[in-house]
């Protein structure tokens, strides 16, 4: 099997079992979305661990695991926002102490954030499944779209430091891309189309790949390729989410702030 028909089979059979949870939602999906945040804090702590983050022991791990445990505990929102900033103090002022730098401090908030903000956008009712439905719509199409449109067209690359690969043309591509799956995915559940609507789309199709090139700029600031091999063709669970996670923090605050009791309010009303 090429390296192509291998990351096809992996993406078909990831996103089988991702939208299965995210139809039962509840308990299974809490628990997708802990173990997400898990993964990404191991392999975040993989690549920029030093000996000196070494001799904080167990405790970086232990306040992840405190945080996902309040995930799949299906903790309100102010809690899991409180505790992620408690633990996020804690392990500053522990690595201040043994002079360890800040990356696992940034890791646990970026990891822990990623799995609260996709746990709490699901929620336990119809609007919730919608809304995770309208951020993988505008993430995908996103990835898709500026993957082929920036092979076919090619032209000024967008971060040439950070990622080489990604281009100006594949950026616009993926963005339009995005905004057209989110509308058609809106408008399928019911909704209807709307300035505010394209523009949450196109904020999300931004938003996710700054998200991609953040986590290039990681991995290229510590020296490796991939964030891991969990995922065969795709690498590790990073690199698939990156976009993803970063995405559905910031569809999160919009709704939060403009959305009422639920995140997903914001895209039925716009």
């Amino acid at each position: 099997m090429s390296n192509l028909q291998l990351r096809v089979v992996s993406a078909v059979v990831l996103a089988a079992i991702v939208l299965g949870l995210t139809w039962v939602g509840g308990l299974p999906f809490r628990l997708l979305a802990a173990a997400m945040a898990c993964v990404i804090f191991y392999e975040w702590t993989r690549m920029s661990r030093t000996r000196a983050a070494a001799s904080l022991g167990f405790l970086p791990e232990a306040l992840m695991l405190v945080c996902a445990g309040a995930v799949v505990g299906g903790a309100p929102a102010w809690a899991l926002m409180l505790l992620i900033a408690v633990a996020v103090a804690i392990l500053l002022f522990a690595a201040q102490m043994r002079g360890a730098g800040q990356w696992e401090p940034a890791g646990l908030a970026y990891a822990a954030l990623s799995g609260i903000s996709l746990a709490l956008l699901r929620d336990d009712d119809s609007g919730g499944f919608w809304a995770i439905l309208f951020l993988f719509a505008v993430v995908w199409a996103t990835d898709i779209l500026a993957y082929f449109v920036g092979r076919a067209f090619g032209g000024p690359k967008l971060a040439p430091s950070i990622s080489p690969g990604k281009t100006w043309s594949g950026a616009l591509g993926g963005a339009l891309g995005g905004v057209i799956a989110g509308v058609i995915l809106v408008v399928f559940a019911g909704g209807s189309v709307s300035v505010g609507l394209i523009l949450i789309a196109l904020l999300l199709s931004a938003v996710s790949q700054a998200g991609d090139l953040f986590e290039s700029w990681v991995k290229r600031r510590n020296g490796v390729k991939d964030s891991g091999n969990l995922i065969p063709g795709h690498g590790g669970v990073m690199d698939r989410v990156d976009g993803l996670v970063a995405a559905a923090f910031a569809l999160y605050l919009i709704g939060w702030a403009f959305g009422g009791d639920h995140p997903a309010g914001v895209l039925f009303s716009v």
